[in-house]
């Protein structure tokens, strides 16, 4: 990314990036547009988006400029419906939209986990259960997940920065690529989940940072955050390759946790099917003497 589209006011540099995305991947012919002559990319042009969606080819390179604030929800999802957004990009363009009104602060620190919530991490045994930021910092956990995380819990990426996250862990520690079975997979799940909580939140600071980071260390997380996919994940299938335990196929759902009456935080538990040596061996972890979790800051 330039050092001009960098300084862009708001999430302009993200809008801009994610339309032309968009926009590049869909050809004439996937449109129904007729082709003429020879075109130097294969993706539409701004003025055929225009043509296609309604709107006047100036208002939409303004639009892909990104100046996207006040744009009526009728006029992005003529928008959404030329690009061909799925559900999930759809969402992530309206929250662009959302983010890019006047007046939006930034968000301030992190605020201090009610006690409640590690007496309900504590509860769930069978089950290794965290609550995070949506930058997946980790805020909680169950002796369980203190377990399973081992390797995120005592990675340099989480000493160095005195707290775990996710995302630093999985592009930053080579170890890693060993813990995960299916590293690419969960490497693409981070960074799109990644993409969409900065499209929601353009000024929290930490986010930025964080990103910042990883795009400068990381050419595997570069790549991703480049292609501009974007995700909202709620459950699947995790594979980890513990260093104690082995092999294990888990399944895992993430909820949104009230912690007052205004905010929520995702709570991530990962299951095993019941009667399965998956759920051996997380009885095997759960019988570890391991000491009692405190949220991790």
């Amino acid at each position: 990314m330039s050092d001009d589209v960098r300084r862009q006011p708001g999430n302009r540099a993200d809008v801009r990036e994610f339309l032309a995305s968009r926009r590049a991947r869909i050809t004439p012919d996937e449109a129904g547009l007729p082709v003429h002559g020879r075109r130097r990319v294969p993706g539409l042009r701004r003025e055929e988006v225009a043509l296609l969606a309604g709107v006047s080819a100036d208002w939409y390179t303004r639009l892909e400029k990104g100046h996207i604030s006040g744009v009526s929800r009728q006029v992005l999802d003529a928008v959404a419906r030329v690009l061909r957004l799925d559900d999930e990009e759809r969402v992530y363009l309206f929250d662009l939209a959302h983010a890019a009104e006047p007046a939006r602060a930034a968000r301030t620190a992190e605020p201090l986990l009610p006690a409640t919530v590690q007496w309900l991490l504590d509860s769930m045994t069978l089950s290794a259960a965290m609550v995070t930021t949506r930058r997946q910092d980790v805020l909680a956990t169950n002796a369980l997940a203190r377990a399973l995380f081992a390797p995120l819990f005592a990675s340099a990426t989480t000493v160095e920065n005195g707290q775990a996250n996710f995302i630093r862990y999985h592009f930053l520690d080579p170890g890693a690529r060993d813990f995960y079975g299916n590293w690419n997979v969960v490497a693409d799940v981070l960074a799109a989940s990644l993409r969409t909580e900065a499209g929601r939140h353009p000024h929290d600071v930490l986010t930025r940072e964080l990103v910042g980071e990883l795009t400068t260390a990381s050419a595997e997380f570069r790549t991703r955050w480049n292609a501009h996919d974007v995700l909202l994940h709620a459950r699947g299938t995790k594979i980890f390759r513990h260093p104690e335990a082995g092999r294990m196929s888990l399944s895992y759902h993430s909820v949104d946790l009230p912690i007052s009456a205004a905010e929520t935080r995702p709570m991530c538990v990962c299951t095993a099917e019941p009667g399965s040596a998956d759920e051996e061996k997380l009885t095997l972890l759960a019988s570890w003497s391991a000491p009692r979790t405190q949220f991790v800051r």
